[in-house]
């Protein structure tokens, strides 16, 4: 009988710590936070490239790191040599101006990356 109460509580913890994680994990998704723009396409999630966002001020983050523009502009180079590889993502705020995201794009597309993934949230159908 006691044999029986340890293995009951230890799914109990077990159910709890699951649950923990389950509430916890989505808080842990770091970032700058922004409202994406809402598009009909399908969503691109950012996932081990690098992760370039514009905020509604318009300062300029790659991952968690706060920038001006002229300071993206004068190391992006430096940045996207060594993790472009695995992919490039831009996430614009949406109340950003589009010459703001447009400028952004063009210092990347000069750095030599084509390939920049634009990160939206998914339209809500109506």
């Amino acid at each position: 009988m006691n044999a029986e109460i340890n293995v009951v509580s230890l799914i109990d913890v077990m159910l709890l710590l699951l649950v923990i994680f389950m509430i916890t994990a989505p808080m842990m998704q770091g970032g700058v936070d922004v409202a994406l723009p809402k598009a009909e396409a399908r969503p691109l999630e950012p996932k081990s490239g690098l992760v370039v966002t514009v905020d509604r001020s318009g300062a300029v983050y790659v991952d968690d790191t706060k920038m001006t523009l002229s300071e993206f502009r004068a190391s992006f180079a430096a940045l996207a040599s060594k993790r472009a590889k695995d992919g490039v993502y831009l996430r614009g705020d949406a109340s950003v101006s589009y010459g703001t995201v447009t400028q952004v794009l063009a210092i990347m597309r000069g750095a030599g990356v084509g390939d920049v993934g634009l990160v939206t949230d998914p339209e809500v159908a109506r």
